[in-house]
């Protein structure tokens, strides 16, 4: 911190305002590959950011390495000059920064993570590999324990001033399964800012995919017919979309298909959507933003009506509204509107009771290419890595060589459900099983 200052005090000589931001990770990924473990590693990372408001406008400068901790004094004068320099050529400042201290305390940071040894989660890497081939002997399995921690810090010239540190833990297994010439692919994953309870779900998970995979079924010609999306097939399809549509600079530039919609009933009164910064051990949960804005929750579905939008400070500004803590940078880059972690609320369907109202249907766990369409006008599309038949009411088998495609604001306006039970994906997505009319089915 007394670094910060330092560089802060030189940036108030020449600038009327000024922010600086330094984040620091130290992670430890244990990789197997084919059922054996591969690599440890150890990583760490530091970067600094230095923003200053000059003659009106927003200059930035931005560093990173470990030669840091080493000479920041030196580094400071860089910062300074290259954010001097940029400010001529730079957007103007349209806001002021925050001048808080005091911040919401959300649980973040689990001393157990930093316990953990190497030996341990390799000892866990193979107990989930071990797990999954007791039922299918033949799978090759690759495998990511990774734990973390790391600290961000904040000062700028308004007396604002932001420190938290963070951990992080996640589990993801990938597994391939090759009979003859079919490839049958599966994979979950767990990611928290503590140790889990119960780390087998992952494997649990896994088999459960096998089972369901055990039969193969078919799609014939290009069909419209109802979908059940799981929780992970709601993150591969519907995520990307939905991160562009309620994203306050898409907003502000007339880019997104809702920029004219607040305040009206777009999606179905069953669907209800949450930005939110404030869930206990959530991996995009923290204290504050990354310009120092305290973190909240907001939303932005409200039984289908459009509540709100994601702003960062100079969006904001520009929109004429407030932030709304979503300010968020990539290591040391510039802060842009994003989300932190997305809540779909539960609704009153169980899954079993989606699959037996289809009479012809598709389950869709994993879809792959869905973020290579229009996103900004909500489309998405690709093919099923895995995926489920239902006829008359029972899954019978998996799907190959089948695509579907179609529009989130089409299909999420007219659901057929919203599922019962909701759970965490990849730790920035909770969400239940999501029942779809009417979406284009294609296979070969």
């Amino acid at each position: 911190m007394e670094h910060l200052l330092e560089i802060l005090c030189r940036a108030q000589k020449v600038a009327e305002q000024a922010e600086v931001f330094w984040v620091s990770t130290q992670e430890t990924p244990v990789d197997f590959e084919a059922n054996k473990l591969k690599q440890i590693q150890n990583k760490e990372s530091t970067s600094v950011a230095l923003r200053i408001f000059r003659g009106g406008r927003i200059g930035y400068s931005a560093a990173s390495g470990s030669h840091l901790a080493l000479s920041l004094k030196g580094e400071g004068e860089t910062l300074l000059d290259m954010a001097v320099e940029t400010a001529q050529f730079a957007s103007p400042a349209s806001f002021t920064f925050p001048s808080l201290k005091d911040y919401p305390e959300v649980s973040i940071f689990d001393p157990q993570v930093e316990k953990i040894s190497m030996e341990e989660m390799i000892e866990l890497g193979n107990q989930l590999i071990a797990k999954v081939r007791e039922y299918a002997p033949d799978i090759l399995c690759d495998v990511r324990v990774t734990k973390g921690t790391g600290s961000v810090h904040i000062v700028n010239s308004q007396g604002g001033e932001a420190s938290y540190a963070k951990s992080f833990f996640s589990l993801s297994l990938e597994g391939i399964l090759i009979q003859d010439t079919d490839m049958l692919f599966v994979a979950d994953s767990e990611s928290s800012c503590c140790l889990p309870d119960k780390p087998d779900i992952v494997a649990d998970r896994v088999i459960k995919q096998l089972e369901l995979a055990k039969e193969k079924a078919a799609v014939s010609g290009v069909k419209l017919l109802p979908v059940i999306f799981t929780p992970r097939g709601v993150a591969s399809a519907f995520l990307s979309p939905i991160e562009v549509a309620f994203n306050g600079k898409a907003i502000l530039e007339g880019a997104a298909p809702l920029k004219d919609k607040l305040g009206e009933q777009v999606f179905d009164n069953g669907l209800s959507l949450w930005d939110d910064a404030t869930t206990a051990y959530g991996i995009g949960s923290s204290p504050c933003d990354d310009e120092g804005m305290p973190s909240q929750c907001t939303a932005l579905i409200k039984n289908g009506v459009v509540s709100h939008f994601l702003y960062d400070l100079q969006t904001a500004a520009l929109a004429g509204t407030q932030s709304t803590g979503n300010g968020r940078r990539s290591g040391g880059s510039f802060p842009k509107p994003a989300i932190s972690s997305l809540v779909i609320d539960e609704g009153g369907v169980s899954f079993e009771a989606m699959v037996e109202d289809m009479k012809e249907g598709l389950i869709v766990e994993r879809l792959i290419g869905a973020d290579q369409g229009n996103l900004l006008g909500g489309d998405f599309g690709g093919n099923v890595l895995l995926g489920y038949k239902v006829e008359n009411g029972r899954i019978v088998g998996r799907v190959k060589d089948t695509m579907i495609s179609g529009n989130i604001y089409q299909v999420l306006a007219r659901l057929l459900g919203v599922g019962s039970e909701a759970r965490w994906v990849d730790g920035v997505l909770r969400t239940p099983h999501l029942y779809c009319s009417r979406l284009s089915v294609a296979a070969k």
